[in-house]
């Protein structure tokens, strides 16, 4: 089942014996876990059936014999275990699993890596259980759904600003959605966010990111990167050298990888190769233009250089601002 089903059938008050949430994006499954305690229960029911235990705490016995008990002056029980990737030998919850208590709802919250698919148990799990898998959502993927999750909220992001949102924050959806709620209570007077919201609400200048010094190099706009670097150098608490390294490397990389894809004429084709929106193809081709393969393969290498200075690797006296700025001239000329 996918999140949206998951969510569907609980709002109908249609609960499984069993919910098996596993997988790398926590999100997803603390959002799933949060509303089953928030609704499975009257707040009278609680005190007597409602269990929460924690994988470092606990063993497979334990479990079981919560599960089993009968609830107390209500209709169901509700057993969450948190943090159950510590619990090794979690496939011995399979007798459980295959014959559970139905008045007893047991959520089982198993985070950061996911069982293995070809296991009898998790085979089990998959016919007898709620099993969901919670995937990290790559970073080209992010802008999207940051203007998904807003038009939820009832806004319209303009596409800047999703991008602002998606290289501040990366791909930490407690984050993004932390902020973007935030945000919108404080959007008393508009519906739809801007870049300029983001930099007053949330800190991130507008004109002065990551994603402008991209766009600048891209364009060969020296003038433009100079701007922010030198921001960059006054300001690199909020700006971290490393940061904007790792964000340069990975574009620079698509830039190289944009030489070799065969089929330059279809921007779907384009975006799918370099894993980013197509809404931003067009500035991919130009940075192709302005920058041929040896110089990216320079590069690449620069950057490789310049982030173990940047690290204290043969280069432990000169501060970071200054060498962004050698880095940076070097990219460009």
């Amino acid at each position: 089942m996918t999140f949206e089903d998951i969510l569907k059938s609980l709002k109908k008050k249609e609960y499984a014996p069993i919910y098996f949430l596993m997988g790398e994006e926590s999100f997803f499954i603390d959002k799933i876990t949060d509303y089953i305690i928030d609704n499975a229960l009257q707040e009278s029911e609680r005190d007597f059936n409602q269990s929460i235990l924690y994988g470092k705490d606990t063993d497979i016995g334990s479990i079981v014999t919560t599960a089993r008990r009968f609830p107390m002056m209500s209709e169901r029980q509700l057993v969450v275990v948190r943090e159950a990737q510590n619990i090794k030998n979690i496939d011995q919850l399979l007798p459980y699993i295959l014959n559970p208590l139905r008045s007893t709802i047991l959520v089982i919250n198993y985070k950061y890596k996911s069982l293995d698919k070809r296991k009898n148990f998790t085979k089990e799990l998959a016919k007898n259980a709620v099993l969901f898998e919670s995937k990290k959502i790559y970073e080209n993927q992010i802008p999207d759904w940051i203007k998904a999750y807003t038009q939820k909220l009832g806004y319209q992001i303009e596409s800047k600003a999703c991008f602002l949102l998606a290289e501040f924050l990366g791909n930490n959806l407690s984050k993004i959605t932390n902020a973007l709620d935030k945000l919108t209570i404080n959007l008393s007077d508009t519906k739809k966010i801007s870049p300029l919201d983001i930099e007053k609400n949330i800190g991130i200048s507008k004109d002065f990111n990551n994603f402008e010094l991209q766009n600048a190099l891209g364009k060969k706009d020296v003038f433009k990167a100079n701007q922010i670097i030198n921001y960059f150098a006054t300001n690199q608490k909020n700006n971290p050298m490393v940061v904007t390294i790792a964000l340069l490397h990975s574009y620079f990389s698509k830039v190289l990888k944009y030489y070799f894809i065969k089929n330059k004429m279809n921007d779907k084709t384009i975006a799918s190769a370099l894993q980013i929106n197509p809404f931003f193809v067009k500035d991919y081709k130009l940075a192709a233009k302005n920058y041929n393969p040896k110089k990216l393969v320079s590069i690449v290498s620069l950057l490789r250089e310049y982030d173990l200075k940047s690290k204290g690797f043969g280069d432990v006296s000169t501060k970071h601002g200054d060498l962004l700025k050698e880095l940076i001239f070097k990219i460009l000329h």
